[in-house]
């Protein structure tokens, strides 16, 4: 699939689940977040200082609670479970297993408890991206939307990351290459890691049927996107606007 397409960016299962979803998603929670601004990663939206202190964490959830409209009330907890596997992987060689970011949980009428990665710490975006869908599954399954268990449970909570807000960090970080240098060696590499439950290309399309249902003739915020969703939100954006049934399937059922 052509990145710089006339097509959609997505497959077209994929295409309809989103657009069915983003549709759902505007008839759960209404057309407020459709007129609030979309959250920027600048210090006008997260002022400095942050040093990564648990306490600073506290305070960036509850203010991402705010802007994705989820109860102040949500408690914060941290989990050494990458710093733990690293270890492991040094040790004995090979890749670990897969880990977590983020977790959420909530019984009966308590407040939500999120959990948070500590590496997460170190990394501001990718920190704002996990707490971003934590918050999702309290907006979702928290004010019983959707039931616990459900199969696109969690690629629905990214897609709620885009509709309520949040959607630059979320995709931002939906795959990552960093430099490495192997141990002893004279010559480095890349790794790669993927972060969320969609892909960069669904994470596009999600922006850009978010800017189809704003109805924006021009869409400043998409500048702070890294290339890829970039280009896959402008190919999106192409396709949706030469086909008025698929434009059609954004507005509330």
């Amino acid at each position: 699939m052509a990145l710089f397409g006339t097509g959609c960016p997505v497959d077209e299962r994929e295409r309809t689940w989103i657009q069915g979803n983003m549709a759902w998603l505007r008839a759960q929670f209404g057309d407020g977040p459709l007129t609030a601004p979309v959250i920027l990663p600048t210090s006008a939206w997260f002022p400095p200082p942050f040093s990564g202190s648990e306490a600073d964490v506290r305070a960036v959830v509850t203010r991402v609670a705010g802007y994705m409209g989820a109860r102040p009330d949500v408690r914060v907890r941290f989990s050494d479970e990458h710093d733990h596997l690293a270890g492991l992987r040094d040790a004995y060689g090979g890749p670990a297993r897969s880990f977590t970011l983020g977790e959420y949980r909530q019984a009966g009428d308590a407040a939500a408890v999120i959990t948070i990665e500590r590496s997460n710490l170190r990394h501001p975006a990718q920190l704002l991206a996990t707490v971003a869908h934590e918050l999702g599954h309290a907006r979702l399954r928290g004010e019983d939307r959707v039931a616990g268990g459900r199969a696109d449970e969690e690629p629905l909570t990214d897609l709620a990351t885009v509709y309520l807000g949040m959607g630059i960090f979320t995709a931002n970080a939906a795959f990552e290459f960093t430099a490495r240098r192997e141990s002893g060696a004279r010559t480095g590499g890349w790794s790669s890691s993927r972060s969320g439950y969609l892909t960069e290309q669904m994470f596009g399309y999600g922006l850009a049927c978010l800017a189809v249902q704003r109805a924006e003739r021009q869409s400043p915020w998409t500048r702070y996107l890294d290339t890829n969703p970039r280009a896959y939100l402008k190919q999106g954006l192409r396709y949706l606007r030469g086909d008025a049934v698929a434009r059609a399937a954004l507005a509330a059922p």
